[in-house]
């Protein structure tokens, strides 16, 4: 499942989010970074605000071999 991992530039001072939602798209579109579902527009990041979106697919754990 893939999640979202959105940082801030330090001196703006806000939290990191990590967003997890398989029906969630990210596009970009005239200067926004747009996070939506089948409903619409969930989070929306102006791209001038320095934050840094990254993917990160979350996997499951290999089984162990005894």
């Amino acid at each position: 499942m893939p999640a979202y991992l959105i940082t801030h530039p330090r001196d703006q001072k806000l939290d990191d989010l990590v967003i997890e939602d398989p029906a969630l798209t990210l596009r970009f579109k005239a200067g926004w970074a747009i996070l939506a579902d089948e409903q619409g527009v969930c989070l929306a990041i102006p791209s001038g605000q320095g934050a840094s979106i990254q993917r990160v697919d979350v996997q499951e754990p290999a089984p162990r071999e005894e």
